[in-house]
């Protein structure tokens, strides 16, 4: 995990600029093939791939805005506006997916299948092509957003496997389509729009819990206290609170010390702590440590 500012945001930034041209590319390349070849799936695969540039655009900006330095209004800083940008995201996901259900319900409600058009053979292959193209995305994508920590990063990468997965419910319903059934080919579409409406509810849950002040996983809070109680002059630790703050943490810990040291001795406790706690954890941003008085165990004596 990097702790860099400013490699994180150009290895953003890089992903970000892959994943436009790489979106846009797919959407003309679809939408040219579900006209040509007469498939609503693929236009509606095409629409997915157009929201995806949008989205990524959304996702530069969120980021982007997120790495501000703290200023007088924000002293925390800005992490969470990267969440907004998730957020934004999984809206625009939810809507898109929508709008494919609706179109593709209205044609299977019809009834008048004999008059739906079989798709012809381009419209398999840019399914295809799209299945190949997104899910290699999703990857390259999902490595980087782990690689930096960027919770909107990895929803971009969730919306490129939403895509690929869109893309293989077309690619079965033009294949039956052509195989004779060609109300498979809407079907299709509303198929795409579950696997959508599924990635935008996963990404906005993802983003609230990270503005609503979360706990941390149960494992990041134990090698928090382990981490904790480990330093000199730690004779326990009483409290251990977290929230998660977009892609960091802060943590608020009250451990227990000698009641007999002086102030300065506390100090350099509670100091050791701290550092300790942020050298080992990347993520974690503030750290408040309260030191409690507390006795040191006195050694039991042997009798002889």
């Amino acid at each position: 995990m990097m702790n860099n500012e400013d490699e994180f945001e150009r290895v953003a930034m890089r992903v970000s600029a892959v994943s436009i041209i790489a979106n846009f590319a797919l959407t003309v390349f679809k939408l040219l093939a579900g006209i040509l070849a007469h498939s609503g799936a693929i236009i509606s695969d095409a629409i997915h791939s157009a929201s995806d540039v949008f989205s990524t655009v959304v996702v530069i900006i969120g980021i982007r805005i997120s790495r501000k330095a703290s200023d007088k209004d924000h002293p925390y800083g800005h992490e969470r506006l990267e969440c907004v940008a998730a957020i934004v995201l999984a809206t625009i996901l939810a809507f898109t997916g929508l709008g494919i259900g609706y179109s593709a319900l209205r044609q299977i409600m019809g009834g008048d299948y004999a008059d739906l058009t079989v798709p012809g053979r381009l419209a398999l292959m840019a399914a295809a092509v799209s299945i190949l193209v997104k899910e290699a995305m999703y990857q390259y994508t999902r490595i980087h957003a782990k690689r930096i920590d960027s919770g909107a990063l990895m929803a971009d990468a969730w919306h490129h496997r939403s895509d690929a997965l869109s893309s293989v419910g077309a690619f079965i319903g033009i294949g039956g389509a052509r195989l004779g059934f060609p109300i498979l080919d809407p079907v299709a579409s509303v198929v795409i729009c579950v696997f959508i409406e599924k990635a935008a509810y996963e990404i906005f849950m993802d983003a609230v819990d990270k503005m609503v002040d979360k706990a941390c996983d149960e494992e990041t809070e134990r090698a928090l206290r382990d981490c904790a109680a480990a330093q000199e002059g730690v004779l326990g630790v009483d409290l251990l609170h977290t929230r998660v703050f977009g892609n960091k943490i802060y943590v608020d810990i009250e451990i227990r010390a000698d009641g007999e040291e002086t102030l300065r001795r506390a100090h350099e406790t509670a100091e050791r702590v701290h550092d300790s706690i942020e050298k080992t954890f990347p993520r974690v941003k503030h750290i408040m440590v309260h030191v409690n008085p507390g006795e040191v165990p006195q050694a039991s004596g042997m009798e002889g």
